[in-house]
């Protein structure tokens, strides 16, 4: 199975990339994408996540072919 996976913004500056592909077995969790993805890097407690550009929270079951985004929460003013 194999997972896209895209960082954006200051994730992206603070992990050195901005994408990666990933293979695994199965199934697994948006949470353990970013585990996988960041070498069990601590993922931030207000990052947003989306699975194939579609929110959802790290619970959320990825599949084969999906792409997983993550982000830090945008600001404007």
């Amino acid at each position: 199975m194999t997972i896209e996976v895209k960082f954006f913004a200051s994730l992206r500056e603070q992990l050195g990339r901005g994408e990666t592909r990933l293979t695994a077995a199965g199934p697994m969790s948006v949470a353990e994408v970013w585990s996988q993805a960041t070498d069990n890097a601590e993922m931030p407690a207000n990052v947003l996540m989306a699975l194939n550009m579609e929110y959802v929270t790290a619970d959320t079951t990825v599949n084969d072919g999906d792409e997983v985004a993550f982000f830090p929460p945008v600001t404007g003013g």
